[in-house]
């Protein structure tokens, strides 16, 4: 591989792409272990494919934020590096696909230069922290969480308290009780209020979360202080990082944490854990997400009779008026997500004079564009339908959202962005009326992880198979009656039947065949579906389930031309758990050398959680000698005490959980991190000695 060196203006970005580089040396050279890599790069926002030697590289934008430059650069880098093609997520990322691994550096470097980054846009960290699209334009927020979400964001890159973690962690900030960031199904749900004095806070929600087994948030705050904000995120973050399961990925969650310990011990954690919080308050500065450059000229155009009731059409289902009178928000419908760069380029040329510099990525694959003057209406609809972006129907039935399911990812049962285009095209045709419904969210996963949000639409398709005639066949499990609530609250989706893929067409018609019969005066589809009951839909949709009648097509997945088969890779979406007892001694060494530059660098907090990091690491190994593999922080812990200090094998000044846990029982001072720090390199140099003893008997 050839070195690559950045020129970068900012040293620790820099410093961070070096080190991308040489530990691909390092994996190149068998110098590091293939699991271990497998964390480390995905950390760095690489992920491996389900098609073998090429990276999906996710590209983390804080609440979907991107600017024209940043727009065209990301499509710059598609063309150099992937395979031109931008993919918008629910995450409000951009995600390139086909990348060679060893060129990623130089493509992280390119991306740095318009201040866009890839660290931990995957794997075992805080995931990108999402916000409602409309924030800052939103007639109904109470205030702009925007830069509320961009110092979460900024807190919590490179902290150490965040970045080998039992799995991912989701941050979501809703403009409005309307909750359009859907709080309920993150890890820390965030919804802005204003108390009776006119102060600035948030609801506050946690442990909720989609995947395999939804469950939703659990309310700790109706109202928690705006300067409060950051230092409790951090605690539940330090709790969840001590406490998570690590070994059993289908139980590492936030969710699953308060399942087993209860909410109620899980907030005395999180409160014990405040005293050792770098900030005990973190007032937000509501300066650093600007009101972009709005265009000062007007284009007046006039839209021709035949094109008239498509754009009064548009006008009602794609645009809205800012809380800024005068100018209005453009949402736009972008097909499965994909965006191929010379559309991409297009798109950017015909909207700079009309748009401000902004765009926002949507939570259902869309683009929002704003401070639209309403005289420029007329000429941005005709701009944007040029290029095809001036579909009506955006977040309405005819708005299906998906995960890219096999087309690139390693868990694809099913072929997600195939049916999700069928299933759009389905309503157009058959079924316009709904273009306009946006009570019904049609939503698709390649399987049951939920990527696509399946787990909370009001109708929901995750892939699956059935067997058939000796055969596989690809299926769709059909979930309905999620959806937001509001506030803060939501519904899970119920697993009502299992069809073919093949007639998730059929499904579909006949439940809005039924609704439209059906549905009462003012009724929502949650309160259709909860007056019905599920049973109701399980016998209307059972004919469908029927495998007796078979026809050969079925066999074939949607988009597919061969016979179906469960070719499921090794998922990578929240990273591995290495159990080699020379690997974590190395990351000990590591993170001690970690911990003494951020003491040199008068980084209390942090060289303190490096230190602590050393502890476990080394504590860890150890065990894994006795072949004890605890699968969490605080298991760590006491099983150390249990295996090596209650035993007498390690004397230690007092039991290991007491030196350990010194880290929530002090504020981080100077002090303390200089003594913490040096019982982690005195506790390390005693386990390196043990293992040469045991290495040499």
């Amino acid at each position: 591989m050839q070195s690559f060196r950045t020129e970068l203006e900012n040293p620790i970005v820099e410093q961070d792409i070096i080190d991308l580089e040489k530990k691909i040396h390092g994996f190149r050279q068998g110098a590091i272990h293939e699991e271990k890599f497998r964390s480390l790069r995905l950390a760095r926002g690489i992920y491996g494919q389900r098609q073998p030697g090429v990276q999906m590289v996710r590209i983390k934008l804080p609440f979907g934020k991107v600017t024209f430059k940043q727009f065209l650069r990301i499509a710059d880098i598609a063309d150099e590096y992937g395979s031109g093609n931008l993919h918008l997520t629910t995450r409000q990322d951009i995600q390139i696909h086909y990348v060679s691994l060893d060129r990623t550096p130089e493509l992280w470097a390119k991306l740095a230069a318009d201040d866009v980054t890839i660290r931990e846009a995957c794997g075992n960290t805080v995931r990108n922290v999402t916000a409602s699209p409309t924030a800052g334009i939103d007639p109904e927020e109470p205030f702009d969480v925007s830069p509320y979400a961009y110092a979460t964001f900024d807190y919590f890159l490179r902290n150490p308290i965040c970045q080998e973690m039992g799995r991912k962690f989701k941050i979501a900030f809703s403009s409005s009780e309307k909750d359009t960031a859907f709080s309920y199904v993150h890890d820390v749900g965030l919804i802005p209020k204003i108390d009776e004095s006119g102060k600035r806070g948030f609801k506050v929600v946690i442990g909720g979360g989609l995947g395999a087994q939804p469950i939703l948030a659990n309310l700790v705050y109706e109202f928690l202080p705006e300067d409060q904000l950051i230092p409790f995120i951090e605690a539940v973050v330090r709790v969840f990082d001590r406490y998570g399961e690590r070994n059993n990925r289908n139980k590492a969650r936030m969710k699953y944490l308060i399942q087993k310990l209860g909410l109620e011990e899980v907030l005395r954690l999180i409160e014990e854990e405040k005293i050792a919080t770098r900030n005990k308050v973190f007032p937000i500065d509501i300066n650093t997400v600007d009101t972009p450059v709005i265009p000062s000229v007007a284009t007046k155009e006039d839209i021709p009779e035949e094109e008239l009731l498509q754009y009064e059409y548009w006008l009602k289902t794609n645009v809205f008026e800012q809380k800024q009178k005068g100018f209005y928000g453009v949402f736009i419908k972008v097909l499965i997500g994909d965006i191929k760069t010379d559309v991409a380029r297009n798109f950017i040329a015909l909207i700079r004079p009309l748009v401000a510099d902004e765009i926002r990525i949507t939570q259902n694959q869309g683009l929002l564009l704003k401070y639209v003057r309403k005289e420029n209406l007329p000429a941005l609809f005709h701009a944007l339908n040029k290029i095809g972006f001036a579909k009506i129907g955006f977040d309405s039935v005819a708005d299906v959202t998906t995960c890219p399911g096999t087309d690139t990812c390693n868990l694809g049962i099913s072929n997600s962005m195939t049916l999700a285009a069928v299933l759009e095209d389905l309503v157009y045709e058959e079924y316009p009326e709904f273009v306009f419904n946006k009570d019904i969210k049609i939503k698709i996963s390649g399987c049951m992880n939920s990527c696509g949000q399946h787990g909370l639409a009001e109708i929901g398709f995750h892939g699956s198979s059935l067997k058939a005639a000796g055969k596989v066949v690809p299926a769709v499990q059909v979930m309905l009656g999620g959806g937001t609530v509001g506030d803060g609250v939501g519904r899970a989706a119920e697993r009502v039947i299992k069809t073919p893929s093949k007639r998730a067409t059929d499904v579909l018609r006949a439940l809005l065949d039924d609704y439209k019969a059906n549905v009462k005066a003012g009724e929502r589809f949650q309160q259709y579906y909860d007056r019905q009951g599920k049973d109701y839909f399980y016998q209307l949709l059972k004919p469908l389930a029927d495998l007796s009648t078979l026809r050969e097509n079925e066999f074939v997945d949607w988009g597919h031309e061969e016979t179906f088969k469960t070719a499921i890779g090794v998922g990578e979406c929240a990273g591995v758990v290495i159990d080699l007892v020379a690997t974590l001694l190395f990351e000990a060494e590591e993170k001690l050398t970690w911990a003494k530059q951020a003491l040199s660098n008068e980084a209390w907090s942090d060289a303190i959680y490096h230190a602590y990091s050393t502890l476990v690491s080394s504590a860890k190994a150890m065990l894994l000698d006795k072949g004890v593999n605890s699968s969490t922080h605080i298991g760590v812990i006491n099983d150390f005490d249990a295996k090596y200090v209650g035993t007498g094998e390690f004397v230690l000044p007092t039991s290991f959980a007491e030196m350990v846990l010194k880290i929530n029982k002090e504020e981080p001072t100077a002090d303390f991190a200089r003594t913490y720090l040096a019982s982690a390199e005195e506790f390390l140099t005693l386990i390196k000695t043990k293992r040469e003893t045991i290495l040499q008997s």
